[in-house]
């Protein structure tokens, strides 16, 4: 992409079209004669002769003048005028002088122009070829690797490399390459040898002299191989600062020679372009992301939700019962058994944390508890082997694990509990009053090898009703009041005591959705039952 425009080659239409014009009008004939230091005077126009009104040979050039001009490109040029009117010759010389002189000046810039428009229509087609690029291709790879291709085409680069910027680790990372075959690794936006990390630090393009040492990144900064053009990669959002996003490298020119400030000023707007496309592409990946996701996030709430018995399913008792996790995974759960001679166990447990962290342990604890329950059989048993079996895992996630099991016999009319720190665990009597299952022991994970044992209380078969519940619920009812949250719970309970558990369940559930909660939301569960 040389500014420079070629010499002119013949005399320019203008200058001849000028001098036929005088020819035409008073019959003067020129000569135009070129100055060659080496080769002398050399003739380019000379006018074709003018009639002889006798018929005979006229004598073309009896009296002549001369005048010497300089064009603005080209050697001296000699213009000899013959057959002036007398006492007007060296008026009509200066006259015709001037003409030509512009004449030439005119072709001049036509020929500038027309090279200048010439050279801009390459570069438009490039960019306009460039947008269709980042139009249709999603992948950045695919399309830089295009875009690469055509620019070292144009600007007749040798080698060409785009990096983009990596927030997460600070580094530029190489995302195609035209010609850098031995191309890898990443570079430290930090590294104080490297020209993409300087660039891309100072924000601003870079053009090195051409010179001696081995190619690569990490020339000498005195030395560089071959002329090399850095260009910043920048993004301007609707609203906000710019901001750098890559970098576009260029390396060597064919057939040598040096990369220029118009090079230059094509680079950086093929850079803007890109750095659109980089901003969409980033934009593009995020959304992909999320929604991923949010997929494998709703596939996890469905699978846990299936690992939750169904309630109104289960045999043998009255039972409602609803996990609400306060994402879309959470640390709640709820268990029923059937155990052997009509017994039933019953199971609630709410990890410490919620989320996908305490989602795991969840699923760890049910399906544990499902096999402890009919090995060992008694409450303390159960939470002794999950104590056991889920320590190291709530050790390493810092996470503790409340749990009440309690095993229910309707022919002894017994319940049999073992509480490993679980707060909410009532017995509501047909009369309206209630009592606390209270904790026999710490949460799961921090009750130590000594831990566990179990209560026995009377139970009214037919009358009495279970009431478990966590800490979300009571929350999200509570209000500046201490305990009111667990006290709203307790009197939804005994108003519906008599009804259906599933019915009750679905009106402390209600409330929850109908409450304004002061505190963070966190995972809900309740279950009822009678039996």
């Amino acid at each position: 992409m040389s500014p420079d425009v070629p010499p002119l080659r013949a005399l320019p239409d203008p200058v001849q079209q000028t001098l036929r014009d005088f020819e035409k009008a008073l019959s003067i004939t020129f000569r135009l004669y070129g100055i060659d230091d080496t080769r002398g005077e050399r003739l380019i126009y000379e006018s074709p002769p003018p009639p002889d009104p006798s018929g005979g040979s006229a004598d073309r050039f009896g009296r002549a003048v001369q005048r010497t001009f300089h064009p603005r490109e080209g050697p001296p040029l000699k213009l000899e005028l013959s057959g002036c009117p007398y006492e007007r010759e060296d008026s009509l010389a200066d006259l015709v002088t001037k003409l030509v002189v512009r004449a030439f000046e005119f072709s001049q810039e036509v020929r500038f122009f027309t090279y200048e428009l010439s050279e801009r229509y390459e570069e438009i087609n490039l960019l306009y070829s460039i947008s269709e690029t980042l139009g249709s291709l999603l992948r950045l790879d695919q399309a830089a690797k295009v875009i690469l291709s055509e620019v070292c085409d144009v600007l007749g680069a040798k080698k060409g490399s785009l990096w983009v910027f990596e927030p997460d680790i600070d580094t530029l990372e190489p995302v195609a390459a035209v010609g850098e075959e031995g191309l890898r690794g990443s570079r430290a936006v930090s590294d104080p040898d490297s020209v993409v990390a300087q660039v891309f630090r100072e924000g601003r393009p870079l053009i090195l002299g051409q010179p001696r040492s081995a190619p690569g990144d990490h020339a000498s900064r005195k030395e560089p191989s071959e002329s090399r053009l850095c260009v910043p990669i920048r993004y301007t959002p609707p609203a906000g600062e710019p901001r750098t996003v890559g970098v576009i490298n260029l390396l060597g020119r064919r057939p040598g020679g040096r990369f220029t400030a118009s090079d230059q000023k094509l680079l950086a707007a093929i850079a803007s372009q890109i750095g659109s496309a980089l901003e969409n592409h980033r934009l593009i990946r995020e959304s992909l992301a999320q929604e991923r996701v949010a997929r494998e996030m709703e596939l996890a709430h469905n699978l846990q939700m299936k690992l939750l018995p169904v309630a109104e399913h289960f045999e043998g008792a009255e039972v409602g019962a609803r996990v609400q996790p306060a994402e879309q995974v959470g640390g709640d759960f709820f268990h029923l058994l059937h155990l052997t001679k009509g017994r039933i166990g019953v199971m609630i447990g709410d990890v410490s944390t919620h989320g996908f962290p305490a989602a795991l342990i969840m699923a760890l604890s049910m399906s544990a508890a499902s096999i402890y329950a009919l090995e060992k059989g008694r409450p303390a048993g159960v939470l002794r082997q999950l104590d056991d079996a889920l320590r190291d895992e709530l050790e390493t996630t810092e996470m503790y694990l409340s749990l009440f099991y309690g095993i229910l016999d309707p022919k002894k009319r017994t319940l049999t509990y073992a509480n490993a720190g679980h707060p909410h665990a009532f017995s509501i009597h047909l009369d309206g009053s209630s009592d606390r299952l209270v904790a026999t022991d710490p949460p799961v994970g921090i009750a130590g090898p000594d831990s566990y044992s179990e209560k026995t209380v009377s139970w009214a078969t037919g009358e009495d009703l279970l009431l478990l519940f966590t800490d979300g619920l009571s929350d999200t009812l509570s209000s500046e009041e201490r305990g009111s949250g667990e006290k709203a719970v307790l009197d939804l309970a005994v108003q519906g005591r008599e009804g259906d558990p599933a019915a009750l369940v679905e009106a402390l559930f209600r409330a929850a959705d109908e409450a304004t909660p002061s505190v963070p939301a966190d995972d809900i569960t309740a279950l009822a039952l009678r039996v």
